[in-house]
């Protein structure tokens, strides 16, 4: 059986607001293509245990880039990414 964290990483889509709203969330500047790296690797390091559903989104915690990532549990669309208060 397929665990959460692989059926994200197959399938996670994006759409083009999305990168504008990263970048300006998290205070960068990155291309479209370095976003994507971004939140596949954060995704990849970040624990099963990081991984909450709460309705319709799924919610991924990661300490060690002190992000916190929203996704579509039905479309796997990043919806946005924050900043993690520390």
């Amino acid at each position: 059986m397929r665990n959460i964290k692989d059926e994200i990483l197959e399938k996670i889509c994006y759409t083009d607001l999305v990168y504008e709203r990263i970048n300006k969330k998290l205070q960068i500047k990155l291309s479209k293509d370095k976003i994507e790296e971004l939140i596949l690797t954060t995704i990849e390091e970040s624990d099963l245990n990081n991984f909450l559903r709460k309705g319709k989104n799924i919610y991924i915690t990661n300490e060690s880039r002190g992000i916190l990532l929203t996704i579509n549990s039905f479309t796997f669309r990043i919806i946005t990414a924050d900043k993690l208060k520390r």
